[in-house]
């Protein structure tokens, strides 16, 4: 048989990859249609590039995707940002973020995704949430002082962060941290950390819960793969849900 296995689960990873990309590329080119192509006055460009180099994503796609999104380059985009708002089995309140070319198209694979949830209409679940920017990150200091920190960067509000709750934070010798901050203060707060000792990993807007069902072993596994087959849809870019 030899290791055809081991090729298949390479093509598996490398479509992984690709589905991240493109996921990526489509997310800077809706937030400079949305708010422009400068990513010093637009949040959710800044947010969305340095989730993309992060991905080690060429700096020719981001700055293709940006020229078609603000409409200075040879071509413009034809996609939309929609939101879905719904449950989860068990109601766990659930937020998709998606980007597509064809609305009619993903309304009702929605609804098929949601066969064993709940499909709201729009408003029915936001109100659960905080829409705010988060910026994540990690620091070799020695006991920082984590609210310090927040306040001189101009978070709202932070709290420790594990490498269990982010992988891209190391396991030893550092001190993670979420910082939570309004969606026009991402490119501050990011800039400010990345110029006193920390290691940014994450800067995006999203939705954080207010509250979070409690839920059994079976409850859990069961909404994960709710919450992940919805993921892996093309057009869903950000999935936000009140699990944990």
């Amino acid at each position: 048989m030899g290791r055809q296995w081991l090729h298949a689960k390479r093509a598996i990873v490398n479509n992984k990859k690709g589905q991240i990309v493109g996921k990526l590329v489509k997310e800077i080119t809706v937030a400079a249609k949305l708010g422009g192509g400068d990513i010093g006055a637009n949040a959710r460009l800044f947010a969305a590039v340095e989730k993309a180099k992060k991905a080690s994503v060429t700096r020719d796609v981001i700055e293709r995707a940006i020229h078609k999104g603000a409409g200075t380059g040879g071509e413009k985009t034809e996609l939309t940002a929609v939101t879905f708002e719904g449950y989860a089995p068990h109601k766990v309140p659930v937020v998709v973020e998606c980007f597509t070319d064809n609305v009619q198209r993903l309304a009702p694979e929605m609804r098929v995704l949601f066969k064993k949830g709940i499909l709201g209409t729009t408003g029915s679940n936001k109100f659960l949430f905080d829409h705010v920017g988060i910026v994540e990150a990690f620091t070799t200091a020695a006991s920082p002082d984590l609210e310090a920190a927040a306040i001189e960067a101009g978070a709202n509000d932070f709290v420790p962060l594990s490498h269990a709750e982010n992988d891209d934070i190391p396991s030893e010798n550092v001190s993670g941290a979420r910082f939570l901050c309004d969606l026009t203060s991402i490119h501050a707060v990011a800039t400010w950390l990345k110029g006193n000792g920390w290691t940014v990993v994450t800067s995006e807007m999203g939705y954080i819960a207010k509250q979070y069902p409690e839920l059994n072993d079976e409850q859990r596994a069961e909404v994960g793969e709710f919450l992940h087959a919805i993921e892996d849809n093309d057009d869903v870019q950000r999935v936000w849900a009140a699990f944990r």
